[in-house]
């Protein structure tokens, strides 16, 4: 009898990393209006390469309240995004998906409605179990905001705090994420999705 276990039965992990303050600098006013305000942090994109390169599937995820504030267009938005994820990909980083939240209740004409996507709400994740057969169990929401990291925690999933307090607090809310890092790549480090870091000297 053959014991090993087939790909069909390998649980398909991910990782669900918020788009702003983790991967990319967020520009003063809140959102890129061009490709050219879009700045990765140090260290995000090979840290990404790698744990794409050693089986997990990745998510990117984010509020973006600037559409339905009428502040940018939607089509805007797409172009920006659009240009992220070429320039992710010609660095050899395949996102399986991009998730924004795009709409909320009282926005701008078009987005004037409840987003399943919007933190804390679970619907990234739960998009992604459903249609990709993402294991949330084995899963890391990985944000420097409590909203994201709720998201996750409500979803099941592990998180990974960045550049945040042992206890996290916006409002009423509050997170304590398992894992704490003070960048994508040391935290990713730290939950064994990539190799550890050298100390500096």
């Amino acid at each position: 009898m053959n014991h090993f276990p087939t790909l069909k039965n390998l649980s398909k992990r991910a990782l669900f990393i918020a788009r702003w303050d983790v991967l990319i600098e967020r520009p003063e006013r809140g959102y890129p209006t061009s490709l050219d305000e879009v700045v990765f942090r140090p260290g995000a994109v090979d840290a990404l390469f790698y744990a794409g390169q050693h089986g997990w599937h990745l998510y990117l995820f984010a509020d973006e309240p600037q559409v339905p504030d009428g502040k940018q267009s939607y089509a805007q938005w797409q172009a920006i995004e659009a240009g992220i994820l070429d320039r992710l990909r010609a660095q050899g980083v395949k996102i399986a998906r991009s998730y924004a939240a795009v709409d909320r209740v009282g926005g701008v004409e078009g987005h004037d409605k409840e987003s399943v996507y919007a933190t804390p709400n679970t619907g990234v994740m739960h998009h992604a179990r459903q249609n990709d057969g993402i294991n949330l169990d084995d899963s890391w929401v990985v944000a420097a905001d409590v909203e994201s990291l709720i998201s996750g925690w409500r979803a099941g999933c592990h998180t990974a705090g960045v550049g945040l307090p042992r206890i996290a607090r916006s409002g009423p809310l509050s997170v304590e994420p398992e894992v704490l890092g003070p960048d994508l790549a040391h935290t990713l480090a730290a939950l064994g999705a990539r190799p550890q870091l050298r100390k500096s000297a």
